[in-house]
């Protein structure tokens, strides 16, 4: 075995499986396979174009010398992100760890309750922090997260508002840049109409549904704004806030002075810069806006004994459900870094973030005392944490960059200062030097920080917060570090057992991919240094890009999307652009197959396109008769067709070129969505098969992580004529030369875990990356031949192939009480998280084992499945008292004195004997979704709940 190749490592199939398996399958050798699965005409003809793999070692030594090629200035700017400083519990235990870093969406709750108690406790800590009722488990960045704000208060409008047409929503001039021009990217597709300016000039007319402030302002001004508020609500305005999390320590709460949304990001609460991210955005509103609220909500229930348990809450609300009614398209959020988050909250409890906010605060007051004293203007007559001085800029910035300082250069004559919870007295006293040096004045040492406040007394915080037991118990790192360990043996991850997922490819996530997130050079850049302070990042993000272009066919590519479903909105943004630069801005019909994703028309209504859905025949492909009827009628109007290749029900579809190419006869772009881009990379393309953009999910097929359900990363990729379209920044440009605004906040997106992705692709390689394709293919029709005769596969190819995954027909099992509910429970007790269950078919699974799994790991899920038919043969509907119904069986029910089954406890947790070697046992009996959604419970139990059973 070659020990230097990335490929053997990352593949689970070895060599002397191959026989065995392709015998299995059918075929003589893999090329066989794939010539049967994969349209003959939409084959490459060249191998991708890519640098010769790297092993292991080398790579990381070629990571960490281009980490060096960043240069760590001590940064001032602000504008919403700020260094902070992750506790190396958190880092080693949550970030460096993948029993929380490989995890999946917690849709399985029994087997996702310390993911969950996580959540629960970063939503408890934003609603504390902000004063309002609910909170949201996360969201992307802080400017998406105020844009479903400002989309959420729009859906929310009163129903005279929307008899009148009420569109203005004014968003004031103080707000973050990334922001607003975010907001102008979202709002004109809604007919949403912005109007930017002073709050203190607004004048609340009727024809304004909502508002947007900022809190601090994004040079660091605190306003009162308890009576714009007032006045606001006295004219049937709906407010929102984007807030400074730390800030709100010592400020007075949004929502203790009646705002009805706030929004902000955790990011200076222990997660790296990373040049922009990945952050969890927090966004918190009033309990009656609970079903309108957009990403998930963790809530807690019972489970079938009666017992606490969590889960995630209304569902319904959701783009999965509500489809092109859905008022957002988030399906992600970022778990993993809200995780950290609410740890970074746990560990340091209240009177530690108490002491961090004062500490900052006082930075800041001694920071403007001392300008104050070398004759300098501070313009901000209440701060926080950040201030702004009147000074000649441009004397000021030469010195500061040779002492590797960044400030914030609002024009020639301002600077703004944003000090931070890593800012030392060695780091103030650098900073004063350099203005003294600049003004030509000696400055005075300080050798310690003012004790007193520039806030004023009435928007001072008076209300306690995190008084739960949870935030109040865990400050020793042992104490800690034992917390996490408790939650983590509550879940099941990748690092436990496959998890295969139809739609998510759950692939290995490399360690050595992942071990550059925590250099120093990586994770402690500003997304707004000048380019050449990042030019480590910038060689990774081109290269980057680049690969991607190779590996999609296209001509560019845009990694600003942060998470799928914005890369799927950016794609048809992008779309519209183009059809608006021809003239052709009366486009807007958007064709999407009934099959398709929820987040597709959920997407293109947010681009403001009307969602026509189209067919599918008998065997899950896209009816083209149909497809050909509605092109055709709607052509003067046609902006795109949505599809998904290989399609959702896991088939090469052999009309995908002649579907295309209706498109195109009738004056549309064709949007690609790359959930199942696992099965072409190095055998097709979505260009050869005539696609014009697609969106490519990192954390599926390029290795990122799903953390618990994100971070995500959703980059677009786009054939010539749209390259001039790719998103800008107003901070730092990117994109194309007629660039539509922001997608995201920062310039490059999610930059940080970018990383892992150039990582699998350089160590890969071609042949690396187009084996992993194969193999994924392989595995797929593997577990379809082993279940063959026990489950029915419901779509395949024309020659009974499978693509890289495939659904089973678990409705039949209705006749013996079974449903496919019963079945996904029951996995786990054989130590496995459930397939997707019934997507994008009710009743069904859908599986994809992809290309890391061994074909031990393969036997092992097709032995339990297999024993799960003969099992749901023992059932009958007459009988509800069966190990099915009854599962998951928890380790407190089978050494209970009061065993009540029919069965054994052998047969309920030991059904087969591998489980034995490595038993996994769900936390909780079956959750009972309906009572916790009747029941809404959002934050932790107030710490008189815990006193009370003491």
């Amino acid at each position: 075995m070659k020990t230097d190749v990335f490929a053997l490592r990352h593949i689970g199939i070895r060599e002397e499986d191959l026989e065995h398996m392709l015998n299995t399958v059918d075929v003589e050798n893999l090329e066989q396979l794939i010539f049967e699965t994969i349209p003959e005409d939409i084959r490459l003809k060249e191998p991708l174009k890519l640098d010769s793999p790297m092993s292991e070692h080398r790579f990381l030594a070629h990571i960490e010398a281009l980490s060096k090629k960043n240069k760590v200035f001590r940064t001032y700017i602000g504008l919403g992100y700020h260094e902070s400083l992750t506790p190396s519990v958190i880092k080693r235990n949550i970030l460096e760890n993948p029993g929380w870093y490989t995890a999946y969406t917690p849709y399985q709750a029994e087997i996702a309750q310390g993911r969950l108690e996580a959540l629960l406790n970063f939503q408890t800590v934003i609603a504390d922090l902000t004063g309002m009722e609910l909170a949201n488990a996360s969201l992307l960045d802080e400017s998406t997260a105020a844009a479903e704000a400002m989309t959420m208060l729009f859906d929310v409008r009163s129903r005279d508002q929307k008899k009148n047409e009420v569109r203005k929503f004014f968003v004031s001039e103080e707000v973050l840049p990334q922001t607003i021009s975010l907001l102008s990217t979202r709002s004109v597709p809604l007919g949403i109409e912005l109007v930017i300016g002073n709050h203190e000039n607004f004048e609340f007319g009727n024809d304004f549904y909502g508002v947007l402030l900022q809190y601090p302002g994004k040079h660091g001004q605190v306003n009162d704004y308890a009576g714009f508020v007032a006045k606001a609500k006295e004219n049937e305005i709906k407010v929102a806030v984007a807030a400074d999390i730390l800030s709100l320590v010592l400020l007075t709460p949004p929502g203790e002075i009646g705002v009805d949304v706030v929004v902000g990001t955790t990011q200076r609460f222990g997660i790296p810069l990373g040049y922009g991210g990945p952050h969890a955005a927090f966004f918190a509103a009033k309990e009656e806006y609970k079903r309108s609220i957009p990403g998930r909500i963790i809530g807690v229930t019972k489970d079938t004994d009666g017992k606490p348990a969590l889960r995630m809450a209304l569902q319904t609300r959701e783009q999965h459900i509500k489809r092109d009614k859905a008022t957002s398209n988030i399906c992600t959020a970022q778990v993993l870094l809200a995780v950290m988050a609410g740890m970074y909250a746990v560990y340091h409890g209240p009177k530690g973030l108490e002491y961090i906010a004062k500490k900052v605060h006082a930075t800041a007051v001694t920071l403007a005392d001392a300008l104050e004293k070398l004759g300098l203007y501070q313009t901000n007559s209440a701060f926080f944490d950040t201030i702004t001085v009147k000074t000649d800029a441009q004397k000021v910035r030469p010195i500061a960059e040779k002492h590797e300082v960044n400030f914030l250069y609002v024009d020639t004559a301002t600077i703004s200062v944003a000090v931070n919870e890593a800012t030392s007295l060695k780091d103030l006293n650098q900073i004063i030097g350099i203005f003294s040096e600049a003004l030509g004045k000696p400055a005075t040492e300080v050798d310690n920080l003012l004790n007193s406040t520039s806030v004023p007394e009435n928007i001072q915080r008076r209300s306690p917060f995190m008084q739960n037991k949870v935030f109040n118990s865990y400050h020793s790192e042992t104490e800690l570090m034992r917390y996490i360990k408790k939650l983590e043996r509550k879940d099941l991850a990748l690092n436990h057992s496959m998890i295969s997922l139809g739609s998510c490819t759950m692939k290995l996530n490399a360690a050595t991919e992942m071990l550059s997130l925590s250099m120093t050079h990586w994770g402690n850049i500003h997304p707004f240094v000048p380019v050449e302070q990042a030019e480590g990042y910038q060689t990774v993000l081109k290269e980057l890009e680049k690969d991607l272009s190779v590996i999609t066919g296209f001509a560019d590519t845009s990694l600003q999307p942060n998470s799928g479903a914005q890369g799927e909105y950016a794609g048809l943004m992008v779309i519209r652009a183009y059809h608006e630069s021809r003239g052709d801005s009366h486009r807007n019909i958007c064709l999407i197959p009934a099959s398709a994703h929820g987040t597709n028309p959920a997407s293109a209504v947010m681009a403001g396109m009307k969602v026509i859905v189209t067919k599918t025949d008998e065997k899950g492909n896209i009816d083209v008769a149909d497809l050909e009827e509605k092109a055709t009628l709607y052509a003067d109007q046609l902006a795109a067709l949505m599809v998904t290749y290989p399609s959702t029900h896991g088939v090469f579809e052999s009309s995908i070129k002649q579907i295309t190419k209706l498109i195109h006869d009738n004056g549309g772009q064709v949007y690609m969505d790359g959930a199942n881009m696992n099965a072409q990379v190095g055998l097709t393309n979505p260009a050869t098969i005539g696609a014009d953009v697609c969106h490519l999910n990192l954390h599926k097929t390029f290795a990122i992580p799903h953390g618990g359900g994100g971070p995500g990363v959703g980059p677009i990729c786009v054939a010539p004529q749209l390259v001039p379209f790719l998103p800008t920044n107003p901070v730092i440009k990117t994109g194309g030369e007629n660039a539509i605004t922001a997608i995201s906040a920062a310039p490059w997106g999610s930059s940080l875990v970018c990383l892992i992705s150039y990582g699998y692709i350089k160590m890969l390689g071609e042949y690396g990356l187009t084996q992993s394709t194969k193999i994924a293919i392989l595995n797929a029709n593997y577990i379809k031949h082993r279940l063959s005769g026990k489950f029915d596969v419901l779509y395949t190819g024309e020659k009974g192939r499978a693509a890289h995954e495939m659904i089973i027909d678990c409705r039949p099992f209705k006749q013996n009480g079974i449903e496919v509910t019963d079945i996904a429970k029951r996995l786990m007790d054989y130590g496995f998280h459930a397939p997707t269950v019934s997507f994008p078919v009710a009743g069904t699974l859908m599986i994809e084992p992809t290309e890391s799994e061994s074909l031990a790991e393969l036997d092992k899920f097709c032995e339990a499945m297999i024993s799960i038919r003969t099992e749901i043969d023992e059932s009958s509907s007459n009988e509800p008292d069966n190990v099915l119904k009854n599962a998951p069986h928890t380790l407190e029910m089978i050494t209970s004195d009061n065993w009540q089954f029919s069965y054994s406890r052998q047969k309920a947790s030991f059904p087969l004997p591998y489980v034995k070697e490595n038993k996994f046992w769900p936390a909780v009996r079956r959750v009972d979704d309906a009572y916790g959604d009747r029941n809404l419970i959002c934050t932790c139990a107030p710490i008189e709940a815990y006193m009370e059973t003491e």
